[in-house]
């Protein structure tokens, strides 16, 4: 008898963790408010040495600063709001989406980044922007078509289309616990050879990720380009019933490939100039994407 019972503890236990599985939730689409990270020394530094090595370092940043490093911050931090949906993500600062709250069926996940509210909806049609010329961006990506747009604010307003970057990873053994999801780290390579560090989660199973980077098969949630001095880590992460919206194009911005508008810009300094096309489209996605 008691074996029998024993059997049939089993099989419900079985059942039970069956059942579980079956309905373990996955989001699918929801916001992620995650915290970008400049160090500004550092990146001082790297200019000035490639300045006196001849390698196009900035010289209106250097004669801005007098080389006094030990004046300057030693970093600063920006805040971003990347939506999601099965199909695209849609990443702008933070300051400038207007969100309203609703209580809608959902899951939310505590972390380091502080309490997590349940779920937001923001307004399609509440995307508009109020920052200084050159600092505001919108990332666009379209997953399923492979395809991006990234939308700048500098003497005009641009809209850089383009496909989405084809990058090389390399997995590893090891984990970080970000916004209270266990990630995996994996090590990148882009076409131009910069070296990035991801870790995502496959518990949120959209291959994207902040500032363009995507292809692992769940969300980054932690991003870092060493040699940029940049990292951005998710901080807070709510799920909403909402696809991305699409209304966040404006009207004023001038369409363009992203190819062209490097063409255009050439060895422009602001950007960071550079001795060869490698270096010059380097210091492009340092400037204008990163």
């Amino acid at each position: 008898m008691n074996r029998l019972i024993l059997v049939y503890i089993a099989f419900v236990c079985c059942c039970y963790f069956e059942a579980v599985a079956q309905h373990a939730y996955f989001p699918q689409k929801g916001i992620i408010s995650f915290e970008k990270e400049v160090y500004i020394r550092a990146r001082i530094r790297d200019m000035m040495n490639k300045q006196a090595n001849g390698a196009g370092g900035n010289r209106g940043m250097m004669m801005r600063f007098g080389g006094n490093i030990d004046d300057v911050p030693e970093k600063s931090s920006s805040m971003f709001t990347l939506r999601f949906d099965e199909d695209e993500t849609l990443m702008m600062p933070t300051e400038t989406e207007q969100t309203e709250a609703t209580s809608v069926p959902g899951r939310s996940r505590a972390g380091r980044g502080g309490n997590r509210n349940m779920n937001r909806r923001a307004g399609a049609s509440d995307v508009r922007r109020a920052s200084r010329p050159g600092e505001h961006k919108v990332y666009y990506q379209n997953l399923h078509d492979g395809t991006s747009e990234l939308e700048l604010d500098l003497d005009e307003k641009y809209l850089l289309q383009d496909s989405l970057q084809q990058i090389t990873w390399r997995f590893t053994d090891e984990y970080r616990n970000i916004a209270g999801y266990d990630c995996r780290r994996v090590n990148g390579a882009t076409s131009d050879s910069l070296y990035i560090v991801a870790f995502y989660t496959d518990q949120i199973p959209i291959s994207g990720g902040p500032a363009l980077v995507h292809g692992l098969p769940g969300m980054i949630l932690g991003l870092a380009i060493p040699e940029m001095h940049i990292n951005y880590w998710a901080r807070n992460i709510d799920f909403v019933v909402d696809n991305v919206p699409n209304q966040w194009r404006d009207k004023k911005s001038k369409p363009m490939t992203m190819n062209d508008f490097f063409d255009a810009l050439g060895n422009n300094r602001f950007f960071g100039g550079g001795s060869n096309p490698r270096q010059q489209r380097r210091n492009l996605l340092e400037n204008l994407i990163y």
